[in-house]
């Protein structure tokens, strides 16, 4: 059963995982949240160890005597750490590296079998902390620690690190270090208020699979904020994780697993939401597999005209679903942001209201394959309409036992209605008949990239057949 933290300060936490992550945009929140149910949790006799964790970690990975003096009030550390900033967040990691040290060897000499695991050292604990790192490690050096090349295997100074790999070891250490902490039978509650700040993509998906992997091996849970997807696609294969997306004044907080839609739409999202790169490449959702391959196909030949991310949905059924979805996404985390849907008009009228900020659209022909037959691409593969009409008489007459043979009769007996008319079952077959070897995919998606004539009012032109909103809003955005 999931847990729920409620009437803490005002704010009510609902079906927690082990791991919840928050996501919202920067002052919406997030960070008071946190900080105030860590607090409202500190003296409650149903918790165990709570900690709360600054995002803005200040400092260099150097010793500090007058910090060493000071955080052995452990309730002075607590203080700092709930500050929005912590400018000797990283003087006190050496300090926390020797406390981790103290903690792993009463838990070997407590317990049994770990001291008749001979793999199970200190040293085990240091290589969890070097997993985080690709070009250095961490070896130790007395009671503290110092930073080496992988390379050249020569000393570094903590000044010459990275910011991103002085980040992942503080933070390693300190998640150690309160796993250690956590006192059996009890709830014991990490608070990462953006864990990912300063770190790459690649590092931020790492320090998620760590947190993955200690929260496994621990008895405590991890409530985080964050406005970066990469990070939260660490656990995207990760059962016991939940997520909620929080706007400004929000104090109920809904956790939600991670569905297989929010799998799909949330690496479009990119690693820095809150930065321009998604307005100039918004989602841009359509039906099906091959809908997907006709946009990535005109994306390319675009050479950077058309600007938009196609993801396919599985099926037109759940389109609906996920247009909900990305509004919720976009709105929490964006500002003045836009995504798109696009889906087959079939039998219905051309019209559909838009989701905001998701702006929604139906093609005007019946379907992606009726787009083959619009004059500019008719033209692309070296035919005319009247010389298509002419090529699929024929083909009737000479393929009398085809699996598809009555649907052709259907589409001539019909008046050829080729903007309307149900294509599906012979799409592939008209690519045959005119002559042409590529995929219609991709014979539709090289002309919409290379469509310069916007105008609709031309009759069976590309234009006309995609229609006025998808015109107006994917090639004039």
């Amino acid at each position: 059963m999931r847990m729920n933290i409620v009437e803490k300060d005002g704010y009510n936490l609902f079906s927690l995982a082990r791991i919840n992550v928050i996501l919202g945009k920067n002052g919406c929140g997030k960070s008071t949240t946190l900080k105030k149910i860590e607090q409202a949790l500190e003296h409650d006799e149903d918790f165990g160890n709570t900690r709360y964790i600054t995002p803005e970690r200040g400092g260099s990975l150097t010793f500090d005597a007058g910090l060493a003096q000071n955080s052995t009030n452990e309730r002075w550390l607590n203080n700092q750490l709930r500050n929005n900033q912590f400018v000797q967040f990283k003087q006190q990691t050496l300090l926390q590296f020797r406390k981790l040290e103290l903690l792993s060897l009463r838990e070997i000499e407590k317990q049994p079998e770990l001291r008749n695991d001979h793999n199970y050292t200190f040293q085990s604990i240091v290589d969890l902390i070097n997993s985080l790192l690709d070009n250095i490690e961490v070896r130790r050096e007395g009671t503290d620690f110092k930073i080496y090349s992988l390379e050249k295997g020569s000393e570094i100074s903590p000044k010459d690190i990275s910011s991103g790999e002085s980040e992942l070891i503080s933070l390693g250490i300190e998640c150690l270090v309160f796993a250690k902490e956590c006192i059996p039978n009890k709830k014991n509650i990490l608070f990462l208020d953006e864990p990912d700040a300063h770190l790459h993509p690649d590092l931020q998906s790492r320090l998620g699979h760590f947190l993955k992997n200690l929260v496994d091996a621990h008895n405590f849970f991890v409530i985080t904020a964050t406005h970066s997807t990469s990070f939260l696609g660490a656990f995207d294969t990760y059962n016991d994780v939940a997520i909620d997306f929080v706007v400004s004044g929000q104090t109920d907080i809904q956790f939600k697993p991670i569905s297989d839609v929010y799998r799909k739409i949330l690496p479009v999202f990119g690693a820095h939401p809150l930065s321009n790169v998604f307005n100039e490449a918004p989602i841009f959702l359509v039906e099906g597999e091959d809908d997907e391959r006709v946009w990535q196909q005109a994306i390319r030949t675009s050479q950077g005209r058309l600007k938009v991310f196609p993801c396919a949905v599985d099926s037109i059924t759940r389109l609906n679903e996920y247009e909900t979805e990305v509004a919720s996404v976009i709105n929490s985390i964006y500002d003045n942001a836009v995504a798109y849907s696009l889906r087959d008009r079939d039998d219905s009228d051309e019209e559909i209201a838009d989701i905001p900020p998701v702006i929604r659209m139906k093609l005007s022909c019946r379907a992606a394959e009726n787009l083959l037959l619009s004059e500019e691409i008719l033209e692309r593969i070296n035919t005319t309409w009247s010389n298509l009409e002419d090529k699929i008489e024929m083909w009737i007459q000479r393929n009398t036992d085809h699996p598809h043979y009555s649907h052709m009769c259907e589409f001539r007996d019909r008046g050829y209605q080729r903007k309307s008319h149900n294509l599906k079952h012979i799409r592939n077959d008209l690519m045959g008949i005119i002559g042409s070897h590529k995929p219609w995919e991709a014979v539709v998606g090289q002309a919409i990239g290379q469509l310069t004539d916007l105008d609709v009012s031309k009759e069976n032109s590309l234009a006309n057949f995609l229609g006025e909103k998808a015109i107006r809003s994917v090639f004039q955005h």
